[in-house]
């Protein structure tokens, strides 16, 4: 698949006024991408675990124009208010998919969205809200063009969605999402995610991610900004060959459920995620003191009990917790009794792997 692909043929259909609505999750990536090139290409693979709690309900009313205008013609509500402040970075992602849906120049919109986590939270919404407006548009195509397919649908969605935010590729499917070309990995793409494509032991299907809320701030530096300072960085190629050749290892402790190098694969990718911030230039620190005590209590937890709890982390001070099914009961009460002390408020978020997007 190329971009040209995905730019629409003359519809067949003609709709008037209407409304879709569409729920998408966040997603945490284990194996993570950092530094993009030209049109949100992602410089290396990643590999994602979807969410289900942690997720973004938006619905998109549209009313037929009476002539196409040169601009885009919408109203934008976030959790019942008006929010002025996010309309400039739709107007952006309009702008960058309006080739692939014309049809956004012959409607006026109303876009409604709300979060299942509160917005002040400290987690990033951009995946999720995103990978919902995405699944909304493509729904809307969908009536203009009753012949597509559904996997092209999906495709399409994701292919949106990365050009809104790149780690929103990987919210339209479920349960275990790839994102970016590896060699190794059939069908693998960089302009939109792929379900994993190959075998997962059963220890996999059904993992728990506790979001632990160590600081709900705003962050001192956005993902894009991130994202950026991989250009020129001085391990930027050695950290781009660390994440193909752990998507290549991580495909053989999926099949088999080896969770001892699950681990330790997930934990490194997440550390060298910040390394990466902290040697950039400018440089940042992104954890806070509670992330460092929570990491630590973590791994004295595993060497006492033997338990398979680990963490990642994203782009931030919070750190997501991840445990198989097994070992909910045991590793809920740690959490409870040992790590909720470092979170901001005792504030954390339950949530396991979900599905992918869906319409209402």
């Amino acid at each position: 698949m190329t971009e040209i692909d995905f730019v629409p043929s003359a519809y067949t259909q003609t709709i008037a006024t209407g409304k879709v609505t569409c729920k998408a999750p966040s997603n945490i990536a284990l194996i993570k991408y950092w530094g993009k090139k030209k049109n949100q290409i992602p410089a290396n693979p990643s590999i994602s675990f979807t969410l289900d709690a942690c997720a973004t309900t938006t619905s998109l009313s549209y009313n037929k124009l009476e002539q196409p205008i040169n601009g885009f013609s919408f109203d934008l509500m976030f959790e019942g208010k008006s929010k002025e402040d996010f309309k400039p970075k739709i107007e952006t992602f309009f702008q960058r998919i309006i080739q692939y849906v014309p049809f956004l120049k012959e409607y006026h919109f109303s876009i409604e969205t709300s979060n299942s986590f509160p917005h002040s939270s400290g987690i990033a919404s951009s995946a999720s809200g995103m990978a919902a407006l995405a699944f909304c548009l493509v729904e809307i195509e969908k009536l203009l063009n009753p012949d597509m397919g559904n996997d092209f649908m999906i495709q399409k969605a994701s292919f949106l969605a990365r050009l809104g935010s790149g780690s929103a590729a990987r919210s339209i499917e479920g349960s275990l999402v790839q994102w970016g070309i590896h060699n190794k990995i059939e069908n693998s793409s960089d302009l939109y995610a792929i379900k994993y494509p190959y075998k997962v032991h059963s220890v996999f299907t059904n993992y728990h991610d506790t979001i632990l809320l160590v600081d709900k701030g705003q962050k001192t530096v956005s993902s894009s900004v991130g994202h950026n300072l991989m250009h020129n960085h001085p391990f930027a190629e050695n950290r781009f060959k660390q994440a193909n050749d752990n998507l290549e290892k991580i495909k053989k402790i999926f099949a088999e459920g080896d969770l001892k190098k699950f681990i330790e694969i997930v934990e490194s990718e997440a550390l060298t995620l910040h390394a990466m911030m902290m040697t950039s230039l400018p440089y940042y620190i992104l954890m806070k003191p509670n992330t460092l005590q929570i990491i630590n209590e973590i791994w004295s937890f595993r060497a006492a009990t033997g338990s398979n709890v680990c963490f990642t982390l994203d782009a931030g001070a919070n750190v997501h917790v991840l445990y198989p099914e097994s070992e909910k009961e045991i590793v809920y009460q740690f959490i409870k009794d040992q790590l909720v002390v470092f979170c901001e408020n005792g504030q954390y978020i339950c949530d396991r792997i979900g599905f992918g997007a869906k319409n209402k």
